[in-house]
């Protein structure tokens, strides 16, 4: 299997890339959501940390698929893709793409201008801050970083809303592509 994507198919680089951010980003929502009722107790710290640092590290991979998506570049639309489907598309992965990297940005950036304790990434390292803090702009990276996230699921519901219809409705090869080849054999 090839390094880069072809015409036809995702290479094992994106489609890795792909599933490990999409678990993460899923696993971050569902604690993003829960985190926010535990009372204060030492796993409550341990939840937001943990939360943070996966955060830091969907930033990280995103930058990755970002770089080895310009690099690798895409494959084409499968035959008999309508033209509006295909812009469609690109304008929810763009969106996805902005989405993705902004949420832990204005996570950390909310972290930051808090002035709560330094978060030490999975325990290995203090994460920088990247402003004092400030009040103001932790106002309005807390309300990006929440209404953020009701966007990402909403561009989330899209993308597999979109992949499913491919797969069941229009049955074309769409999804598959972004699938192990090994998936197609159990078919």
């Amino acid at each position: 299997m090839s390094l880069r994507n072809t015409n036809d198919r995702w290479a094992w680089p994106s489609m890795t890339l792909h599933w490990l951010i999409a678990l993460l980003i899923l696993a971050l929502l569902g604690v993003g959501f829960v985190m926010v009722e535990l009372p204060r107790s030492p796993r409550y710290f341990w939840v937001y940390d943990l939360h943070k640092s996966i955060g830091l590290t969907v930033l990280v991979l995103m930058l990755i698929r970002l770089g080895w998506r310009i690099y690798a570049g895409a494959p084409k639309p499968v035959p008999g893709t309508p033209p509006w489907q295909h812009v469609m598309a690109q304008a929810v992965h763009l969106a996805i793409y902005f989405v993705a990297l902004a949420m832990p940005i204005s996570g950390w950036l909310y972290d930051s201008a808090s002035g709560l304790r330094a978060l030490k990434f999975f325990g290995w390292f203090t994460v920088p801050k990247l402003v004092a803090p400030d009040p103001g702009i932790k106002s309005v990276a807390h309300e990006f970083h929440e209404w953020g996230a009701w966007v990402l699921i909403a561009l989330i519901l899209m993308h597999a809303g979109a992949a499913l219809v491919h797969h069941w409705v229009q049955r074309d090869r769409t999804l598959w592509r972004m699938l192990p080849a090994s998936f197609e054999k159990t078919r």
